[in-house]
């Protein structure tokens, strides 16, 4: 096990006993003691790890003093002991690593997820829908919410394109490794000879942006009002109610049509504008820092092909970290999902560990 200061586990305790003392102070003011509330909330699973590792530690260190210093008797017994409390030893110094590990600031906020149908025609399109459909069931059964803020419907059922919001806590921290090509393969409904087509959809995942993580100048937008196009009855055609946003510095356009009202598509409109305009400063920082690193597991890039999906033999597999389920069907009811997104964490997580050196 790689030891982990015992400065650096102490300066976290006093920090802890620090907030812990200002918090109960009477002249703490009221915005000071909503950011403080929130480093304890923090910082309480730390400082609960550091007490199980040290106690775990001593736990063992009186173990191997009695297998020196104690009669025949007290060794045995003590010897009996030592493989557990060396497995508890190591579990609790695991633990201890991971919670002390870097934090995403963007891991426990909502999301805007993006899938287009790639390469495949109206079969690209029908698969877009299909992983649409198995991120809404995975999200429902988490209890985040799901609202679609845009969509282009393709001409045999599914998308072109579809844009939603995925609001809960967490929700990045979940489906930012999903960010990348996922490619299908199957024998689609037309097909007579029952041969196997390969289709694509993109997906890309946002952190959703506060109006605090991303400030646009109203000088900067050129915003244009239309109707809205395609199905939708009678409203149709018949008010402005669409709205596109260009940006013009980064050259970034957002169009959203789902609401009847102009001012409620407005606010999608900039809500889906603040996530991809923090998503691309996210990404410039994220390159900047791991520009030496190979592996790309969590790392957004959208050109990269990170899954299969293979009907025939009911197969899903992660090219990322060569990983293969034969739960294709559960994988795409959202209910098997998790496994995949479990072993991309860990994987993520001893990429982490390697780069702070406490692998």
């Amino acid at each position: 096990m790689t030891p982990i200061p015992a400065e650096r586990l102490d300066a976290i305790l006093v920090r802890h006993d620090i907030i812990t003392a200002q918090l109960s102070a009477e002249n703490t003011p009221a915005d000071s003691v909503v950011q403080l509330s929130r480093e304890l909330s923090d910082l309480d699973g730390v400082v609960a790890a550091i007490h199980v590792y040290r106690a775990a530690r001593e736990n063992l260190a009186g173990i191997e003093a009695l297998i020196d210093e104690g009669d025949a008797e007290m060794r045995a017994l003590a010897a009996e002991e030592k493989p557990d409390a060396e497995e508890a030893l190591e579990g609790a110094h695991r633990a201890l690593q991971l919670i002390l590990l870097p934090k995403d600031a963007a891991d426990e906020k909502s999301a805007i997820l993006e899938i287009r149908a790639g390469t495949g025609g109206d079969e690209a399109a029908l698969f877009a829908g299909d992983l649409f459909r198995m991120y809404a069931k995975y999200a429902e059964a988490k209890g985040w919410r799901v609202e679609v803020i845009s969509q282009s419907e393709g001409t045999m059922g599914g998308y072109r394109e579809i844009f939603a919001e995925v609001n809960g806590r967490g929700v990045f921290s979940r489906l930012k490794f999903e960010s990348g090509a996922h490619r299908v393969q199957r024998v689609p409904d037309t097909e007579t000879q029952g041969r196997i087509h390969t289709s694509a959809a993109t997906v890309a995942v946002l952190p959703e942006a506060e109006e605090v993580d991303i400030v646009i100048n109203d000088a900067d937008l050129k915003i244009d009002t239309m109707r809205s196009q395609g199905a939708g009855g009678q409203h149709v055609n018949k008010t402005e109610s669409a709205i596109r946003v260009t940006h013009m510095p980064s050259g970034i356009v957002v169009f959203v049509q789902e609401e009847r009202s102009q001012h409620k598509n407005r606010a999608r409109a900039m809500s889906l504008l603040r996530a991809k305009l923090f998503d691309a400063e996210r990404t410039a920082k994220d390159s900047a820092r791991a520009a030496d690193r190979k592996a790309q597991v969590g790392s957004g890039d959208r050109s990269e092909r990170i899954r299969t999906y293979n009907f025939p033999q009911a197969r899903v597999t992660d090219h990322r970290i060569n990983l293969t389920l034969y739960k294709l069907e559960e994988v795409m009811a959202g209910t098997a999902l998790d496994e995949v997104i479990d072993a991309l964490v860990t994987e993520h997580q001893a990429e982490l560990l390697a780069a702070e050196g406490m692998a």
